[in-house]
């Protein structure tokens, strides 16, 4: 069975649905959550899950003991699912092309520092977009700025809020993602 390791910032919705997901089959699980936020809801959702969690700081995540812990778990795939800060390269170059992130926009447009979440969204409405959706891409050293593995779009003609867009977009993370993942382990050696 194969190792994924979550990272995440905030409350942990598409960790939990990913979690929930690799629950049900024998391809891989999810052996630990990663968060620079001790009081991130993910936390608790892991919690719930009996999957481990790790909290750290920003100042750590670079540093050598951080991989050491990284390693620990055996990752064949990284997952970023709502995590906020910067990927270091040491660890991009510790897990070429096995170091995902799910993007709340069609990349290139809305990508890079500070877009994420209600400020995409927020994006999307004030230009006047008629569609948006999600890319799921490799992280390098850049945001945003990874190969990107799958897109798909949803129309927004309807959404009158930044929390409409956000809802049109959820429903594509929590369907597509985990299957997108499950993918990229099957294509493993």
């Amino acid at each position: 069975m194969k190792n994924i390791v979550i990272f995440a910032s905030g409350s942990g919705t598409n960790a939990e649905n990913i979690i929930l997901h690799f629950l049900k089959g024998n391809v891989a699980r999810v052996a630990a959550v990663f968060s620079n936020k001790a009081d991130a809801k993910v936390l608790d959702r892991a919690k719930k899950l009996d999957v481990p969690s790790v909290v750290f700081s920003k100042e750590n995540l670079s540093s050598d003991d951080f991989l050491q812990q990284l390693n620990f778990y055996k990752p064949d795939l990284i997952v970023l699912a709502g995590f906020l800060l910067k990927f270091p390269s040491n660890i991009i170059e510790a897990y070429p092309d096995k170091i995902i992130n799910v993007h709340p926009a069609l990349l290139p447009k809305y990508g890079g520092k500070g877009m994420y979440g209600m400020n995409v969204h927020r994006a999307i409405l004030d230009n006047n977009e008629k569609e948006t959706g999600i890319s799921i891409h490799y992280v390098n050293e850049h945001y945003d700025e990874g190969n990107i593995i799958f897109q798909i779009n949803v129309s927004v003609e309807n959404c009158l809020t930044p929390e409409d867009v956000a809802t049109c977009v959820h429903k594509l993370e929590y369907e597509y993602f985990p299957r997108i993942i499950e993918e990229i382990l099957n294509q493993q050696e």
